[in-house]
């Protein structure tokens, strides 16, 4: 019995201190997380003045977003963006993590070229985008226009709204794939070959072979990327603000809401809120019900 409460004091102390060692990461949470969330959601109900005092105005501020057919457009754009770019991502990295995992001449330079857009500065690729794009000088209007008249002018499609989005589509497609292609590699090559084998005796074919051996393996790094990919881009400002600031998806529009023109950091702190919110609601359906966990 006393060696028994001696093992018991013993285990009270080691879970003791692994509480008091784990409480500084929850204090730096707290501060970098979860306080801010709380303040935000606490400024939502405020119309906040910068040099006045703050009035509660209580749910006004989400009245005024429902009504906002901007914060819809805005919202809508969102969508679009958000689904390009990570089925984008999702399918260009899947597609050149199959063709690394082959055998051929020099594989490893090509592997390393390949993650070097996911790795360059975001100020020069973009800057690089908005050459290539030029109206008047760039390469991409004078093959569109000059060369395969698939269009009748020469326009601005990153200064347009409505063209832009499908450009920052694209931006973030040749971006962000490499980061896919990297954790869908990992699986690939971890794949037990036998199975392969044991499927070509069978007779099964390249395809059959991808449908039933293949895509099972990568269903739960797949589904953990593109979740990954949906969070990162539905919260993403600084690509598009930079290549394309007229287009205007939920953080852009909170940005200029405000920070910009008339202040309005109430219904700006409101959009957040929104922005968090359904966040969280895709994030718990995508958990249930197609990650299962």
């Amino acid at each position: 019995m006393i060696a028994m409460k001696r093992e018991l004091r013993i285990e009270e102390r080691e879970a003791l201190l692994g509480r008091m060692l784990i409480l500084p990461a929850l204090l730096v949470i707290t501060g970098l997380i979860v306080y801010p969330i709380l303040y935000n959601i606490y400024l939502s109900f405020f119309d906040v003045h910068v040099y006045e005092a703050n009035r509660f105005i209580g749910f006004k501020n989400y009245l005024d977003i429902v009504l906002d057919r901007e914060f819809w457009g805005a919202f809508y754009t969102t969508i679009v963006y958000v689904i390009g770019t990570t089925l984008g991502t999702t399918l260009m990295g899947l597609l050149v993590a199959l063709v690394m995992n082959r055998e051929f001449p020099l594989r490893g330079l090509v592997r390393s070229l390949i993650l070097l857009p996911y790795v360059a500065p975001l100020i020069s690729v973009v800057f690089s985008w908005q050459f290539l794009f030029d109206p008047v000088n760039g390469i991409v209007m004078h093959t569109l226009v000059e060369q395969l008249r698939l269009l009748p002018e020469r326009i601005n499609l990153i200064g347009s709204p409505k063209n832009g989005i499908w450009v920052a589509v694209l931006f973030s497609i040749w971006k962000n794939f490499p980061f896919t292609y990297l954790m869908l590699l990992s699986r690939l090559q971890a794949i037990d070959q036998n199975l392969y084998e044991a499927a070509e005796i069978d007779g099964a074919s390249a395809l059959q072979k991808f449908w039933y051996l293949t895509l099972p393996e990568l269903y739960f790094v797949m589904g953990a990327v593109i979740l990954l990919r949906f969070i990162w881009n539905f919260n993403k400002f600084e690509e598009i603000f930079l290549l394309a600031p007229n287009v205007k998806v939920l953080s852009v529009y909170t940005y200029y809401t405000a920070f910009t023109g008339t202040l309005d950091l109430g219904k700006g702190a409101a959009l957040a809120v929104v922005q968090f919110s359904i966040l969280i609601i895709f994030i718990l359906f995508y958990v249930r019900k197609v990650l299962k966990w």
